[in-house]
């Protein structure tokens, strides 16, 4: 009876208030489950404490420890971050942060002579603020991240001044794109008449695929330095594997990611006949810096007992050695380039741009309700970048969650389909060891609670991988 009649003087209240406890009740929904899952796959690392029998041939025990102690370190500051995310924006809403951060902007316009019918000046000087707010609250976790959890573990290569001088960069950056993007949207909003939703996604439509054949050759490399892959054979054989699959490669470089971090990655970018192939350096045997400190150390320790080819030594560098040999390069690229001619890339944004579209014309049949704009605190003014805001938001968030966990389930069907695509290739055992590789460099713990790699992981489990690849390599 409680419980219904709490139901019942839920939907006497005005509506703005049944929206805004709604709101935030999803929110706090969202937040036990994802905390719900995190406990269970903590207890995972907390019990696994040896090597599975299945794992016994992939991982051995120091690398498993390490992995497990990482990871542990990982969740626990997940847990604290999260936890203060969520109440950091349960009091925003609460004590009507964004209306005063509104008006904030307000008088900030009003110094400068501008008034309140420059709705469009006054939205740009709230989203530098808000952004602002953003990067001074995050920039502890971030911190603490980098330099204690990343550090401990041996993947920060960064130096202090560096990362606070990467911060001030992606700030500065972001704002560039962000507000002449945000102010050229909400004017074609304004001046859009009754199908302004359809130009407002045709305008975003544009802008993400501009940034998407910009970035690699003018932003990225304003953050991290990209050298053409020297000729050779490992040049040679990528561009024999590309035109075998009528991939239509341009440039191959490396990009010198060990600068901030030991972790590995590679991917392919652009349009049409124009595609480019980054790999990191870190994935790279021959380019590791790591690799190349501990040949050097290891030479003096050499030189020091007087045994320069000492087989303990040649033992100890290549179990400690980073990234993969040619062939497993390759392998890992076949993955790659197997989304490419599965159509995973231009599904994938055909699904991004049908989702647009139905949030804009979502947006436009909801942009007219003030009971939306009360219930976050706007009684006499309906901005539109705060409308944006409060549905893209909140309003959508049920909404997005699905979509979330929908695409994750797709993402991980795309892996598999890409690993066969490598098999077909002939590179089953190649790419077997390069994931058993990636996973060792990158500290990935194999073993996961069902429900959390269901939820989260847009990868398969690294077991489930080796096994359809298992198959392969028996055939």
């Amino acid at each position: 009876m409680g419980m219904w009649a709490s139901l019942d003087a839920m939907w006497e209240m005005p509506a703005e208030k049944r929206i805004f406890g709604a709101v935030l009740l999803f929110s706090w929904t969202v937040y036990l489950w994802e905390t719900f899952l995190a406990q269970r796959q903590r207890r995972i690392y907390k019990t696994t404490t040896h090597v599975p029998l299945e794992l016994g041939q992939i991982m051995d025990s120091e690398t498993f420890e390490k992995s497990r102690l990482y990871q542990l370190d990982k969740s626990t500051f997940s847990f604290w971050s999260g936890l203060y995310s969520e109440i950091e924006g349960t009091l925003i809403l609460l004590f009507g942060g964004i209306p005063y951060l509104w008006r904030l902007s307000g008088r900030f316009c009003g110094y400068a002579g501008f008034g309140p019918e420059y709705e469009i000046t006054q939205s740009l000087v709230f989203l530098l603020l808000a952004t602002l707010f953003s990067a001074l609250t995050g920039l502890p976790w971030s911190l603490y991240n980098t330099f204690v959890i990343e550090e401990k573990h041996g993947f920060n290569q960064q130096t202090l001044g560096f990362f606070m001088k990467d911060a001030v960069k992606k700030f500065i950056v972001t704002q560039c794109i962000l507000l002449p993007v945000s102010s050229l949207l909400l004017y074609i909003i304004k001046i859009g008449g009754d199908y302004f939703f359809i130009y407002a996604w045709l305008f975003t439509l544009v802008v993400s695929l501009v940034l998407v054949t910009i970035y690699a050759d003018y932003i990225a490399p304003l953050f991290d330095k990209f050298t053409p892959l020297p000729e050779g054979k490992l040049k040679q054989e990528i561009e024999v594997m590309a035109k075998s699959i009528d991939f239509p490669l341009t440039k191959v470089y490396v990009v010198e990611g060990s600068k901030r971090s030991s972790h590995s990655n590679a991917y392919f970018y652009g349009f049409f006949k124009n595609k480019r192939i980054v790999l990191f350096d870190t994935l790279l045997e021959e380019y590791s810096v790591l690799n190349k400190a501990i040949l050097e150390e290891s030479g003096m320790e050499a030189r020091k007992d007087g045994e320069g080819d000492s087989e303990e030594i040649k033992a100890n560098v290549k179990n400690k050695k980073q990234g993969c040999k040619n062939e497993e390069v390759l392998a890992v690229l076949g993955h790659e380039l197997g989304h490419w001619k599965l159509g995973h890339t231009v599904k994938n944004i055909i699904i991004s741009q049908m989702n647009s579209f139905l949030c804009f014309f979502l947006f436009a049949v909801l942009i007219g309700r003030k009971e939306l704009f009360s219930a976050f605190g706007f009684y006499n003014s309906q901005p539109t970048l705060i409308g944006l805001l409060i549905i893209f938001q909140f309003i959508f968030s049920p909404y997005n969650e699905v979509l979330s966990f929908c695409l994750t389930v797709l993402s991980r069907r795309f892996e598999f389909q890409a690993d066969a695509f490598a098999k077909k290739l002939g590179k089953a055992k190649d790419l077997y060891s390069a994931l058993i590789k990636l996973n060792k460099d990158n500290l990935g713990f194999p073993v996961s609670d069902w429900l959390f790699s269901m939820w989260h992981y847009s990868h398969p489990p690294l077991l489930e991988r080796l096994q359809a690849l298992e198959s392969s390599k028996q055939d």
